[in-house]
């Protein structure tokens, strides 16, 4: 393991007790290099891995976006779903501060604030899943209805790239 110190249960983990919603903690013994590497050691499909990603939609008005696996996001969907024709990813200061987590780390629980939560509808698809826990070494396991539970108000839309093909 890489963390040869005490494991400190992840701040996702502790909100997630807090709710009573039953999850896993699952430890990285190595640092991850990639999405496939993380989703092989959790015994998961890529696609079971979800993604958190915050937007700035205003000066100081942001949406945490939820999407699965390794897909690219539609900037395009993304714009007309809200209807804004201007947004930004947030900066690596603005993730810390808005969520309370570091990069490759944010979850949409247990935020630092009440943030508007989007998820593309592929995210609850697979039966289990995992995300980010707060903590680099350390990712959330858990079944999909109890995350779906667990999140409360969630917007549902189609905002991955369309595969690109020739017949339209």
């Amino acid at each position: 393991m890489y963390n040869n110190e005490m494991k400190i249960t992840p701040p996702v983990s502790l909100a997630l007790s807090a709710e009573n919603a039953p999850h896993e903690v699952f430890w990285h013994e190595n640092p991850l290099k990639s999405m496939a590497q993380a989703a092989e050691e959790r015994g998961q499909d890529v696609n079971q891995l979800i993604r958190s990603i915050l937007f700035r939609v205003g000066k100081d008005d942001f949406i945490l976006v939820m999407v699965a696996g390794p897909s690219q996001l539609s900037w395009s969907a993304l714009r007309a779903h809200l209807g804004q024709s201007r947004m930004t990813m947030a900066t690596k200061p603005e993730v810390k501060s808005v969520t309370g987590y570091e990069i490759g780390t944010v979850a949409p629980i247990g935020l630092a604030r009440p943030l508007r939560l989007l998820a593309d509808k592929n995210v609850f698809i697979p039966e289990e899943i995992s995300f980010g826990s707060g903590q680099r070494e350390a990712a959330i396991m858990m079944k999909s209805k109890d995350f779906r539970k667990v999140l409360g108000e969630v917007e549902i839309g189609e905002f991955l790239k369309k595969e690109s093909s020739n017949a339209k």
